[in-house]
């Protein structure tokens, strides 16, 4: 006989957007338009890509399990606070899901929102609550306050995937000052595109846990390094929850490290994304909501989303269907800023998708 797979299971897991090779394939095309994983189009820092190599001599052997260098440079760049480090931002998410939570619990969720929060609290046995956002895509404070009462964990994502759109530092603040001992988890991956700086609200806000990652600005997305600012408090329970050795390979932290001390090419990749993205909702005939993220979300009424992608697959351009987002309206696609030939081609078969 064979053991029984938990019914939660039965239900769709993590969506991705198609591969390009597949669309490259279809279509005939010697390369795609990569917009639809919010990627760098740079790439990693040659700083990174050296430090990766290096570190390649020593990969017989297990990394440091506290990730000390790491943590020490991440604490020389962004404040002296306690850091912990994981396997993208998702390890982090599921560590600490599993020192709060267990079955019969309750996770609180403010949607639309990235998914994964909901399936890993889901692994812990724990009940979602969701929070719709407002009409313009802002947090119900009041609501998701209400909400978090008597909750373990709550997930706020700012700025938001896949709105684009950034929750107020104060808003954030009344938040984790009202929602007694659930533990607010704010999901800052895209906050190097925005100018909001939520990293003072640890200082007063003990139920307050900043997660971050590598992915974005710092092009390392195949690496898989994610971090998280925590209160002083909860490090030592992070650590034993953590999977071993953090679940980083050496490589990887070796590529971070390397990263951190790329001023120029993280400089080079946010005037790039800040000064496209303007252009991408300037230029777009489709409507898009304000983004401090480095996407926009389009909204192509009265097409839906799989139509619209497919029709820019059509003309080798990659976008991400939203349609797989709880509490959002079946109209929309988020479009990554990409290199400066990727974001033109997007342009072009965007411009004939409407005149269609």
């Amino acid at each position: 006989m064979r053991p029984s797979v938990r019914p939660y299971l039965a239900g769709p897991g993590y969506v991705y957007a198609e591969r390009p090779e597949a669309i490259a394939a279809r279509y005939g095309f010697d390369r795609v338009a990569r917009l639809g994983s919010n990627e760098n189009p740079f790439g990693p820092s040659p700083k990174a890509l050296e430090a990766a190599s290096r570190a390649l001599a020593d990969a017989h052997r297990y990394p440091d399990e506290s990730m000390g260098a790491l943590r020490a440079a991440l604490a020389a760049r962004y404040g002296d606070r306690a850091y912990a480090v994981g396997n993208g931002m998702d390890g982090i998410i599921e560590t600490v899901l599993r020192i709060f939570c267990e079955s019969g619990d309750r996770v609180v969720v403010s949607t639309p929102t990235f998914s994964f929060y909901g399936l890993a609290a889901r692994g812990q046995g724990a009940g979602i609550a969701t929070v719709r956002r407002n009409s313009d895509f802002g947090v119900d404070v009041e609501g998701f306050v209400a909400a978090c009462r008597g909750a373990k964990v709550a997930f706020l994502c700012t700025p938001n995937n896949p709105t684009g759109t950034a929750t107020p530092v104060e808003d954030v603040r009344a938040i984790a000052e009202s929602i007694g001992d659930c533990l607010l988890f704010l999901d800052n991956a895209y906050v190097d595109f925005s100018d909001r700086d939520y990293r003072p609200l640890l200082d007063s806000c003990e139920n307050l846990v900043i997660g971050r990652t590598f992915s974005k600005l710092y092009g390392l997305a195949g690496f898989r390094v994610g971090y998280a600012m925590l209160p002083d408090w909860l490090l030592p329970a992070y650590a034993r929850a953590a999977t071993p050795f953090c679940g980083v390979s050496s490589v990887s932290a070796a590529a971070a490290l390397g990263a951190l001390d790329d001023y120029d090419h993280l400089e080079r990749t946010r005037t790039h994304v800040l000064a496209w993205r303007e252009r991408l909702a300037t230029e777009c005939p489709f409507p898009s909501a304000p983004s401090e993220a480095n996407f926009l979300m389009v909204d192509g009424a009265p097409r839906g989303p799989d139509e619209a992608v497919a029709a820019l697959a059509r003309a080798g351009v990659l976008v991400r269907s939203c349609r797989s987002f709880p509490d959002l309206a079946d109209h929309y696609l988020r479009v990554s800023v990409g290199a400066d030939w990727e974001n033109e081609r997007f342009l072009n078969a965007v411009r004939a998708l409407s005149s269609a």
